[in-house]
């Protein structure tokens, strides 16, 4: 396996959601995204610039808090930036219980195997379960499955996954909603028209609590 760096740069994590894949699982979000993708329901998470650092072992560790959780869903930013870190969040997280991975990516499946991104990627896939890949197109969501566009790809790159009885492509979306301080974190790939409903909702919260500052 090739070395890993010592830190991730992640933007979130959250531990314990059924909204991003079956089972209960742990999601890991990391910080910077190359694709700038119109509509990104996460903007704030594409710069490449300092968020949170933090090392494999510890985010293993702090996933795998919930004993509920079977699986961990990465996501961003995006992935493969990190995929070397990633991939040995992974190893150690199955050093403590054997959990099932769902990663999504803005990169193709073939052009990660023919020119990956970062000497990191075919380690971070060899312990990928489902693989969700391509750009997020606006115009292509149909609001349905668990990819933000149908033009996006499923992949399961293992069998463990394949007969879970989740449908992956076509199946009813759900949304979590997290409020940690003044933080509020939008969990899974929401049904159409949340994205919008829920900014409106923080934007009034905050015109509340701060009155008379301008929103960013």
């Amino acid at each position: 396996m090739s070395a890993a760096p010592a830190v991730l740069n992640v933007a979130a994590t959250y531990v314990g959601t059924e909204a991003l894949g079956p089972g209960v699982r742990s999601a890991l979000w990391v910080q910077g995204c190359p694709f700038r993708c119109a509509g990104c329901i996460a903007p704030d998470w594409i710069p490449d610039r300092p968020a949170r650092l933090a090392g494999p072992a510890e985010l293993a560790e702090e996933l795998l808090a919930d004993p509920r959780v079977t699986g961990l869903t990465l996501s961003g930013g995006e992935p493969m930036q990190q995929a070397a870190g990633l991939a040995e969040v992974v190893r150690l997280a199955r050093q403590i219980r054997d959990v099932s991975v769902v990663c999504f990516t803005g990169h193709r499946l073939e052009r990660l195997r023919a020119r990956p991104p970062s000497p990191g990627v075919p380690d971070l896939l060899a312990v990928v379960d489902v693989l969700v890949d391509g750009r997020y197109v606006a115009a292509l969501n149909d609001g349905r499955g668990l990819r933000g566009s149908s033009n996006q790809g499923i992949h399961h790159l293992t069998s463990r996954l394949a007969d879970c009885g989740y449908d992956f492509g076509r199946g009813p979306r759900t949304a979590e909603l997290a409020v940690r301080g003044p933080e509020a974190l939008l969990i899974g790939v929401p049904p159409l028209g949340l994205p919008a409903a829920f900014d409106s909702a923080v934007d009034a919260v905050r015109a509340r609590m701060f009155p008379g500052r301008k929103q960013p």
